[in-house]
């Protein structure tokens, strides 16, 4: 079962040392105050993508939530990400169906997938359900039908007098011809994109926003505009698709971002393009670069899926391995649409590509990981989490082992990142006690100096968890 968070948070001994049990969920108070980025709720939370128009069938919102979201939530999902649900653009659509980042309305709700009717009713069905919603929100450009290109032509970047695609930094197009590239310099684009913003925040209720490429799209405005968005919603979650490290290090900024770099040491690990030590390293940079808030950890998601290959063709046998350090090394956790249904193939970007649910077999390994998530504070998001800790071993170059520890709570998690069979002694005092297995539910003893023998590209998880309520 799911801690209650706020029982949990006021709970971090570490802190107050002392943990006071109340009755009522809805009397309970935070000990621990993250900082006002984090909100409370998302402490332990994970994210879900959802592709509305691959997702059934009929690719509509209400197929969705008739047909997955009870699902999802008993799997364990917290937050779905909805990819962009706008109209799309005609003018220069690539493909039959278009990208759903090519938006001609901010406001509205893409025909194909529905009515603003059935999106008000997926957000209060996830609500009812404690689950939160955030929507994919296109900032840097938008379709060649846009309202704004009639309206206001001058909210757009030009080149010679017309208006362009996004150019990059030596003014050479990106390949995204079938968007026109906004113009930030505009004071009255900054206004329009904050009010159209705004609108889904306090006239329909959403609980956030990932933004798209948002590296792209001057840090100033951010900082004006997440100011307005967290005066209207404290409690916002907002994802910026970038890893640069202002936008989580200024004055107001994102909740989390990408971790891109991590994810790509993971494809080198699985096809044994680096080395372990490589982890190390990357833990340290990021614990430099960023001040605050947290990554979004990942073995595959839409771009990843669609451009770069499944999560078997880039990491084989060793996915799932990939999928446990992703899921308890730093940061939230993203599923993506028919990853826990072991999406087998690339889906089609510009075309209708339904998934195949026939294979479940994947559900319970996903459930398993969001349900540890949810119970142990060591694994937390952020500052209300524990860093991982490397734990030596006499295979290092095979084998990565780490605990992260909160108060009396923690997690241990052994990985044999090679594609043999590897017989090791872990070396760690203070791990010595009882733990239990996460995977296969049973008690055992950690020792120092413990043999222990795992398969190619096995795993082990234990955890010890401090005193709670479930």
């Amino acid at each position: 079962m799911k801690k209650r968070l706020p029982l949990l948070l006021a709970c971090l001994a570490f802190l107050f040392g002392q943990c006071s049990t109340v009755e009522n969920e809805e009397e309970q108070t935070t000990a621990m105050e993250l900082p006002a980025h984090e909100p409370n709720w998302a402490a332990n939370a994970n994210i879900y993508e959802v592709n509305i128009r691959q997702y059934t069938p009929e690719g509509t919102i209400d197929a969705f939530r008739t047909d997955h979201l009870e699902r999802l939530h008993e799997m364990g999902v917290d937050i779905l990400w909805l990819m962009p649900i706008f109209p799309i653009s005609s003018t220069k659509r690539k493909g039959g169906l278009g990208s759903y980042y090519a938006v001609s309305n901010f406001r509205q709700i893409n025909p194909e997938f529905g009515t603003m009717a059935d999106f008000e009713e997926l957000l209060q069905a996830a609500h009812d359900l404690d689950m939160k919603i955030i929507l994919d929100w296109v900032p840097n450009h938008t379709g060649w039908d846009h309202v704004w290109i009639e309206s206001n032509p001058d909210f757009y970047t030009q080149k010679n007098g017309e208006i362009t695609d996004p150019l990059n930094d030596e003014g050479e197009s990106h390949g995204w011809t079938d968007v026109a590239d906004l113009n930030y310099d505009n004071s009255e684009l900054r206004k329009t994109m904050t009010n159209d913003l705004l609108y889904w925040v306090e006239e329909k209720g959403v609980d956030g926003f990932r933004m798209d490429v948002a590296f792209l799209v001057p840090e100033d405005f951010w900082n004006s505009t997440i100011e307005r968005l967290r005066t209207a919603n404290p409690e916002l979650f907002l994802l910026a698709e970038a890893e640069e490290a202002n936008l989580r290090n200024m004055e107001h900024p994102f909740t989390a971002s990408y971790a891109w770099s991590f994810h790509h040491l993971l494809n080198d690990l699985a096809q044994q393009k680096d080395s372990l030590a490589s982890i190390d390293q990357w833990l340290l940079n990021n614990n430099e670069k960023f001040e605050q808030g947290y990554n979004m950890q990942f073995i595959t998601n839409h771009d990843e899926n669609s451009w770069n290959g499944t999560i078997t063709e880039r990491m084989g046998e060793a996915a799932n391995a990939f999928a446990v350090l992703a899921f308890t090394i730093e940061g939230m956790p993203l599923i993506y649409s028919g990853q826990e249904a072991n999406l087998s193939k690339r889906l089609a970007f510009f075309e209708k590509d339904s998934i195949n649910w026939n294979d479940q077999s994947l559900y319970d390994f996903y459930a398993t990981l969001l349900s540890l998530k949810h119970r142990n504070p060591a694994l937390w998001n952020g500052a209300a989490g524990g860093q991982a800790i490397r734990i030596s071993t006499d295979q290092d170059d095979h084998i990565y082992a780490f605990r992260r520890t909160k108060a009396d709570d923690q997690v241990i998690v052994i990985l044999n990142l090679s594609p043999e069979a590897q017989v090791f002694q872990l070396n760690c005092a203070i791990c010595e006690g009882r733990y239990s297995d996460v995977f296969k539910g049973e008690t055992m003893e950690i020792s120092n100096t413990q043999e222990i023998n795992l398969g190619a590209w096995a795993y082990q998880v234990v955890e010890k968890e401090g005193d709670f309520e479930e």
